[in-house]
């Protein structure tokens, strides 16, 4: 009955993760949901406001797989919301005598949100997770290849030379940057929602804020300065840092499908038998965790608009923007944790081709490297100069497909200025690096 495919029993395998469904789905929000109101019981307990009794008996019957789901979808659909029907079947689990004190000075949202953030939670904790093992791949690529000179490309052209271990670093940085944010954003999102009817508990008289700090004692939130039902920016970051963090990966798997191109062939996705495959092409092994990383990334980005639009609310509660928001978290969260573990696969497993780089490198025949020979002649002939003299080196180089250093040395006045050996050193890439190296350290070290 699924519509959308990353929550459907066989397209579901290709997007997002079953532990990220466990967290983010419909029965754990349930669940999540019944913590809080046993939660509320034993904070209100211990304030003695709702007898001791009464809590434990709550606590006790806070059991998802007891909730009769088909009355709670019934219950739902009349209402506009599950808590109404959540309670009414939780207070009677609970027994007549402990469920009249269900839900106390509590309102719909309060419950509904506290049990997103609850959800939240776990998800951040499986988001951090995966990141630090792609981190940690990454980072052992970069180390690997520090001095593993391969071709930089603007514009998909040879530009200037680099290191394979510089690229890396340039996917690795903003996803240490990620991990900053995802550890700065926590505090902002994990709060514990709890304000009555219109924000302001009066319907617990002078224990309203003290209930609130047990609340969120109890379920180890942070208790906000003010009610934050029509204040969305916490759950509204969130989404927006996923958005963020699926375009850090989605640079990474498109740089690693434009290497993986026969052309080119630098780097390949792990393989294992079948993967990759055509139904008519045998030979093709295509880029297929890079092209999940891609689409979970568009996912993820086309919700986040939708979460800022849920910011417009209305006067003490919401008249629909809050309603939009159920369609967007999961999804985000559930489509940023697939992106991630594909782009786990990547960081692991990249198969790196350095000798396939070196003969890339060396097919211009050092044209990558003219900048180097205008910079090295500058000095003894003057910029204007020696740009005119590689310059026309180069249309030979080109025109008659030999070598750049050939076609500089047939110059005279080059010749003159600049002995054999020293334009076979300006020709060289990885003489022309830069500081490339230390750039890579520099990351390193932020890992």
């Amino acid at each position: 009955m699924s519509v959308n495919p990353a929550d459907s029993p066989v397209l579901g395998a290709l997007y997002g993760t079953d532990a990220m469904r466990a967290v983010m789905g419909e029965r754990a929000f349930l669940a999540r949901m019944l913590e809080v109101e046993a939660a509320l019981a034993r904070a209100q307990a211990r304030l003695g406001i709702v007898p001791e009794g009464a809590a434990h008996a709550i606590t006790a019957a806070a059991d998802v797989d007891r909730l009769d789901l088909p009355a709670l979808a019934a219950a739902t659909r009349n209402t506009g919301y599950p808590v109404v029907g959540l309670v009414k079947q939780l207070s009677a689990l609970a027994g007549a005598e402990a469920g009249r004190w269900t839900h106390w000075g509590a309102t719909t949202q309060d419950i509904m949100d506290t049990a997103v953030v609850l959800q939240v939670r776990q998800g951040l904790e499986l988001i951090g997770t995966e990141l630090e093992a792609v981190i940690a791949g990454l980072a052992r690529l970069a180390r690997t290849h520090r001095a593993t000179v391969m071709a930089g490309r603007t514009h998909l052209q040879h530009a200037l030379p680099v290191t394979f271990g510089y690229k890396c670093a340039v996917w690795l940085s903003p996803l240490v940057t990620m991990r900053e944010r995802l550890a700065q954003l926590r505090p902002r999102v994990e709060r514990v929602q709890f304000g009555g009817a219109a924000g302001t508990l009066a319907s617990l008289g002078d224990q309203g804020l003290a209930v609130q700090a047990e609340l969120a004692k109890e379920l180890g939130l942070a208790q906000p300065d003010i009610p934050w039902h029509v204040a969305r920016d916490g759950l509204a970051e969130a989404v927006c840092v996923l958005g963020l963090l699926t375009g850090a990966l989605s640079k990474l798997a498109t740089d690693v499908i434009l290497l993986m191109q026969t052309e080119v062939a630098e780097v390949a996705e792990p393989h294992q038998e079948g993967r990759g495959g055509s139904s008519t092409m045998p030979q093709k092994r295509n880029p297929i965790s890079c092209e999940y990383v891609i689409a979970q990334a568009r996912g993820v980005q086309a919700l986040v608009p939708q979460m800022l639009g849920a910011m417009a609310q209305d006067q003490e509660r919401g008249t629909g923007p809050w309603q939009a928001e159920p369609l967007a978290v999961g999804q985000a969260f559930l489509l940023s944790h697939g992106a991630l573990a594909c782009a786990r696969v990547i960081a692991e497993g990249l198969t790196v081709d350095a000798a396939r780089m070196q003969r890339n490198l060396a097919s211009t025949g050092g044209l990558i490297v003219a900048e180097a020979v205008m910079m090295g002649l500058a000095p003894v002939m003057g910029r204007g100069e020696a740009h005119h003299i590689v310059h026309h080196a180069c249309d030979v180089a080109l025109a008659e497909g030999v070598p750049l250093a050939e076609a500089l040395l047939r110059d005279p006045q080059l010749a003159q200025k600049l002995p054999r050996a020293e334009v076979e050193r300006l020709t060289d890439p990885a003489q022309y690096l830069g500081a490339a190296g230390a750039f890579v350290d520099r990351v390193l070290a932020r890992v």
